[in-house]
Parts: structure tokens; C-alpha cells; sequence
């Protein structure tokens, strides 16, 4: 059963899971799902990834949902309605919604889990390459909060591209995913620098906008920015060694890890097969990082106090 009370600090946050690709932020974010519902969150997870697949059945889900690109109206670059946060910031009409507002096919929903998918440019067709308008969606979209203790996952596709779009200034936490590779230790960086330059209201880039509003418009967005850092996960951590390595070269840059899974061949197996995501030590160390991500919010909501 759900707990509703208002010790829940994460109802009605959004929270980015990112990184390099084969980092496993698709892993976490699944996990880390079912561990805030084990906490009495209803969890809306959105899956923001515009190429990757297999997000549905790894939650137990038979089928994924329609997607919200078409719901709102399709790409633009299709003659649609959903444009690119860098060409037109402007905001999606109609981005903050009730569930139940939403056509059921655009959704599918079990034991406090909704699962809704962004948009897949593979089934575009030729020329519509461009995923900025899922961007948009990942920036954009949040379930209002209906009486029961509502939270947001977002997993967003791999790399940095989403961040520079300005896709995280709608979050209240970034997630970083790091495996043990150099790439992923300087992504984390890099998206602590890039928080850091948005807490310091620094203005995006703009000479491509022609129109002042829209100008004006970008600027707000960025200057309004609500998010309130950046954490992290290791994830496929192979031994004791590696895990400490990790830490200590997070540490040099001032990023503290909330939790480590361990790599789980057996994951990597179900995901291989299309198969419900499970890992005992994987999930108790989920749990772990729900608790740090309350704790995370908490501190903060101490601090504005």
C-alpha cells in the first residue's frame, strides 16, 4: 500500500537518470524504480531514450506504450507540432498532465509502476533523424500529483546531447550512471559543471534565435533552472579494487557516488532475452540509493527552510 504522508520527500520530484553509452542507466533506472515503489512512491518512469529499446519488458511489462510524440502531435521535422528545445524553447502545450487525462494506450501501468515512452526515431522512417522534439518531451513532461505520492524518472538517451539542450533545467536531480571507464568519470564532471553553470544563471547560447522573444524565452528557461545537483551510481563495478578507483577519482572531482551495483551476468542475460529485470544484491543496493536520493532532497529541503 502506498504511503501518502508528507514525510515522502520525493513526491512530485523529477529525476534524470544519464550517461555514456553502455553505462547501464537503463539498469539503474529500472531498478531504481521498483526500489522507490518499495518505498510507497508511485513511480512514473519516462522513457526518454530515442533509440534504445526493451525498457517495458525489462519492468515486466508485455508491450511498450504509444508513444508521447504522438500524442502530442508528432515531430515537426513531419509536419508535426513537437519542435526542438534549441530551434523553440518554447514550452509543450499541455506537458504537465493528470494521469488519467492521458488516452490509456499512451500509458501502461502495474503495482504503482507507469511506464510512458517519449518517442523511438527508428519507426520514423527516412529523414526524420532528429530527436530534438523527444528532448522537448523529456524536458517537459510531468504526472501531476493526484492525491497519492507521485515521483518522476526520466532515463534519457546516452551521451551529453540532451543536457546541452537544456532537457535537465525541468529536473530536480541528475543521476549520473558511471561505469568503470574514463569516458563515464568525465561525464560525471562534465554534468557537475554544467549544474554549476546553471546554478550560477549562466544564459544559454542564443545568435541562432532570430526572434527576442524567443531569446527572452531561452534565457528564463535556463535562469529558472530547478534542479539541485548532480549524483551518481556506480554501476557494473567488477570488484572491491575498481569500486575504490571509482570513488577516488569521483572524489578528486568532488562527486560522491549514492550506491554501487555490482556487475550481474544474469542481467545482462535478461536483457539480452527480453526478460523482467532481477538481481538480488543489485536490487538491496537500489534501495540503498532511494534511501540517499530521500536523504539528498531532504537536506536540501532543510536548507531552504
Amino acid at each position: 500500500m502506498l504511503n501518502t504522508g508528507e514525510e515522502k520527500p520525493l513526491i512530485g520530484k523529477r529525476i534524470g537518470i544519464l550517461g555514456k553509452g553502455g553505462s547501464g542507466k537503463s539498469t539503474v533506472a529500472v531498478l531504481l524504480t521498483k526500489a522507490l515503489r518499495d518505498l510507497g512512491y508511485h513511480v512514473c518512469l519516462l522513457d526518454a531514450d530515442s533509440t534504445n529499446v526493451g525498457l517495458a519488458r525489462a519492468l515486466g511489462f508485455e508491450q511498450s506504450p504509444k508513444t508521447l510524440l504522438e500524442y502530442f502531435g508528432g515531430m515537426v521535422f513531419s509536419g508535426g507540432s513537437v519542435t526542438c528545445p534549441v530551434d523553440d524553447p518554447t514550452p509543450l502545450p499541455g506537458a504537465d498532465i493528470y494521469l488519467d487525462k492521458i488516452p490509456p494506450q499512451f500509458f501502461v501501468k502495474k503495482d504503482e509502476i507507469t511506464l510512458l515512452t517519449a518517442g523511438k526515431i527508428g519507426e520514423l522512417g527516412p529523414g526524420a533523424g532528429c530527436d530534438g522534439p523527444v528532448a522537448k518531451i523529456a524536458r517537459d513532461f510531468q504526472i501531476l500529483n493526484e492525491g497519492e505520492p507521485v515521483v518522476t524518472l526520466v532515463d534519457f538517451k546516452a551521451g551529453f546531447e540532451d543536457t546541452a539542450r537544456g532537457a535537465i533545467t525541468n529536473l530536480d536531480w541528475a543521476i549520473v550512471v558511471v561505469d568503470p571507464t574514463l569516458a563515464a568519470i568525465q561525464m560525471a564532471s562534465d554534468m557537475c559543471d554544467m549544474v554549476a553553470r546553471l546554478k550560477a544563471m549562466e544564459l544559454p547560447a542564443t545568435m541562432h534565435l532570430e526572434s527576442p522573444e524567443l531569446v527572452a524565452l531561452a534565457n528564463r528557461i535556463f535562469i529558472e533552472a530547478r534542479i539541485n545537483g548532480v549524483l551518481s551510481v556506480l554501476n557494473k563495478v567488477q570488484n572491491i579494487e575498481i569500486e575504490n578507483y571509482l570513488r577516488k577519482e569521483l572524489s578528486a572531482r568532488s562527486i560522491e557516488p549514492i550506491g554501487a551495483i555490482y556487475e550481474d551476468p544474469s542481467m545482462s542475460i535478461t536483457w539480452l532475452k527480453g526478460e523482467p529485470l532481477a538481481g538480488r544484491e543489485a536490487e538491496q543496493e537500489a534501495q540503498k540509493i532511494a534511501k540517499a536520493l530521500e536523504t539528498s532532497e531532504a537536506l536540501v529541503n532543510e536548507v531552504e527552510v
